[in-house]
């Protein structure tokens, strides 16, 4: 993606995204103060797993996507809502969101949701990929991101000491690379179900998760 002539204007995104935040958490959020929201919780905090469903659940799909990945994005705005009704609602299937950025908009991406509080990082991730088409393709996609973060409630000085924090961004680097050596992934989306006894690449309907699924609960 040439990311030289996809400098489209983001400005009224507040506005724009101000429904579907308010759908995704409920309620307006508010940002901590400036001195409250610079201190960061340690990487081991931030890096740990964000588990959609019940922890106890029989299927587990680990999620390999990129936030700026267009296949990823139409998984997460019009299949996973589907297998979270048929499945992660009812118990049968747990999802984890696991980080396979390609391009720094996409680490920044990654970075920022990792950074917001814990209930609110699948909510997060969701509006960024509905939204991928607008932040990914600005001028300066990290200034598009900030007005994201904030809208989950962070400050500009959480925002900026995430962006910035190195030791983040080698923690979700060496997470792809394990998802490289441990499970074979090269492409996003690719889904890891049960630990390697189903695996799912590339933009797949609904029907050939559940028939994954449905295998590994009998």
């Amino acid at each position: 993606m040439n990311r030289k002539i996809l400098g489209r204007r983001y400005f009224g995104l507040a506005g724009l995204l101000a429904i579907g935040f308010t759908a995704a958490f409920g309620s307006a959020v508010t940002a901590p103060s400036a001195a409250q929201a610079a201190t960061l919780p340690p990487v081991s905090e931030l890096m740990a797993d964000r588990v959609m469903g019940d922890p106890k659940a029989p299927v587990t799909i680990l999620d390999y996507s990129s936030m700026t990945c267009p296949h990823c994005a139409h998984f997460h705005t019009d299949i996973l809502p589907k297998i979270k009704e048929a499945y992660i609602d009812t118990g049968k299937v747990k999802l984890i969101f696991r980080d396979f950025p390609f391009d720094q908009a996409a680490l920044s991406a990654s970075m920022l949701a990792h950074c917001a509080p814990a209930e609110r990082y699948y909510p997060l991730t969701d509006v960024l990929f509905k939204s991928q088409s607008t932040w990914s393709r600005a001028a300066d996609p990290a200034k598009a991101l900030a007005q994201y973060g904030k809208l989950a409630g962070m400050s500009q000085e959480t925002i900026d000491a995430c962006l910035a924090n190195k030791e983040l961004a080698d923690a979700i680097l060496n997470s792809r690379l394990t998802g490289q050596n441990q499970y074979k992934v090269e492409a996003t989306p690719t889904f890891i179900l049960n630990d390697g006894k189903a695996r799912i690449e590339g933009a797949q309907s609904f029907e050939e998760f559940s028939k994954a699924i449905d295998k590994l609960l009998k």
